[in-house]
C-alpha cells in the first residue's frame, strides 16, 4: 500500500466559497464513482462563517414555501446565553447549532489524481431535515442510475437521506431512508438473494457503543432485517466507535468491507472485514489491526487531528485500488493498494 506522492489531491484553499460571508475550512470524505470515463467525487465542503470580532456566527438554511434560503445568524460574544461546546458546537438559549455547514460538491478527474472542482454545491439543505447541512456522502450505481446516500443534519440530529442521478447535473430526492441518530449508510453494489443490503452505523447512547449493523430491502427505500454485525472492540484503535467506508467490494473471497474505527485519544484509524458472499450477515474475518493510520503530518495535524476516513474506492483496470480518503476533516487524498493486498490484511 502506498499514498500517492501529490496528497493531498484536494485542499481548501483552492475551493471558491459557496456564498458570500463563508470560507472554506475542508473538502474531504468524498463518495467515489465512474460517469463518462471521469471519476466522480461526492465532496463534503465545510464552510464557516468568515469571523467578526464581536460576534459568533453561525451559517444556516431556513426554509418556507417549499424553498430553502442560506442565512448566517450572528450571536454576540459577549451574550451570556452563548456557549461554545467545541470545534464544531455553538449553543444559543438552550438550541444547539453547529458553527460550519457542509454540502457536497462534485470534483471531476481524468487520472484519479487532478480533480476540477465546481464552485456550487450538487446537494445542499432544501428541507428542514438538512438545516444544518449534508454530510458524507456514498455513491452506488444500479443499472443507469445513480444512488446516493448522505447525512442529513438538523437540530434533530443526524439521519440518513437517499438521492438519485443519472447525469450529475439532476437531483431526485427519495427522503429519509434511516432515521436519527443513524448514519455511515453505504449501498452493497448488487442484490443479494433478491434483495439490497446496507450497512449503516445507528448511535448507541444506552449500553453499548455505536457499532456496525446490516439491512435489507427489496426497493432502497423501506428497510428492515436489522442486525447488528460488529461491534467495537477493546482495544486502542476502536475503542469509542466503529462506522461503514465505501460500499463493499465483491471478491471471490467474500464481500470486502472496509470500515473505520475509532480508538484512544480520538485517533481514526481503517480496518477491513469479510463477509460471506451468499449472507452478508455472517462474519468470515476481521483483521485484528487496522491496516491503514494516521501517519503523514497532513493526517495528524489539522482541523480534527488524527483522522483518516474514507467513503469510497475505484477498481482500476491494471488491478489496483483508489481509496480515497479524508484527514483532519480537512484534505482529500490517495492511498493505492490491491483487492489481494486487503484480503491478505484481513485473512491473516
Amino acid at each position: 500500500m502506498k499514498r500517492h506522492p501529490d496528497n493531498p489531491l484536494i485542499t481548501p484553499d483552492i475551493l471558491a466559497p459557496s456564498a458570500p460571508g463563508l470560507k472554506v475550512l475542508g473538502a474531504f470524505n468524498a463518495g467515489v464513482t465512474v460517469y463518462n470515463n471521469q471519476i466522480i467525487l461526492l465532496l463534503r465542503v465545510a464552510e464557516r462563517c468568515i469571523e467578526k470580532p464581536e460576534f459568533v456566527s453561525v451559517p444556516i438554511y431556513s426554509f418556507a414555501n417549499d424553498k430553502s434560503e442560506f442565512k448566517i445568524i450572528n450571536f454576540r460574544k459577549n451574550d451570556p446565553d452563548v456557549f461554545l461546546k467545541d470545534t464544531r458546537g455553538v449553543v444559543y438559549k438552550g438550541i444547539d447549532y453547529l458553527s460550519t455547514l457542509s454540502t457536497i460538491r462534485i470534483a471531476r478527474s481524468n487520472d484519479g489524481i487532478n480533480f476540477i472542482v465546481d464552485n456550487k454545491p450538487f446537494i445542499f439543505p432544501e428541507v428542514p431535515e438538512e438545516k444544518y447541512g449534508c454530510e458524507d456522502a456514498r455513491v452506488q450505481k444500479f443499472s443507469n442510475e445513480f444512488f446516493i446516500t448522505y447525512s442529513a443534519v438538523s437540530q434533530d440530529g443526524w439521519a440518513t437521506s437517499l438521492a438519485t442521478t443519472r447525469d450529475f447535473k439532476s437531483l431526485n430526492r427519495k427522503g429519509m431512508i434511516f432515521y436519527p441518530l443513524d448514519k455511515d449508510v453505504c449501498l452493497f453494489p448488487e442484490k443479494i438473494n433478491g434483495r439490497y443490503y446496507a450497512l449503516h452505523r445507528p448511535h448507541n447512547e444506552g449500553f453499548g457503543k455505536p457499532s456496525v449493523w446490516i439491512s435489507s430491502s427489496d426497493n432502497l427505500l423501506d428497510w428492515g432485517g436489522h442486525k447488528c454485525l460488529i461491534r467495537p472492540r477493546e482495544n486502542k484503535w476502536e475503542s469509542q466507535k466503529i462506522g461503514a467506508g465505501g460500499p463493499p467490494i465483491k471478491t471471490d473471497k467474500g464481500w470486502l468491507v472496509i470500515y473505520h474505527g475509532k480508538g484512544d485519544n480520538s485517533v481514526y484509524h481503517l480496518f477491513t472485514l469479510l463477509l460471506d458472499k451468499s449472507d452478508p450477515t455472517k462474519i468470515l474475518s476481521r483483521a485484528d489491526v487496522p491496516f491503514f493510520s494516521p501517519e503523514k503530518s497532513y493526517e495528524t495535524n489539522g482541523f480534527f487531528p488524527n483522522v483518516v476516513f474514507s467513503n469510497g474506492h475505484i477498481e482500476q483496470p491494471n488491478g489496483e485500488i483508489f481509496i480515497y480518503y479524508g484527514a483532519c476533516d480537512e484534505t482529500t487524498n490517495l492511498l493505492i493498494t490491491t483487492v489481494d493486498e486487503l484480503l491478505a490484511d484481513v485473512m491473516k
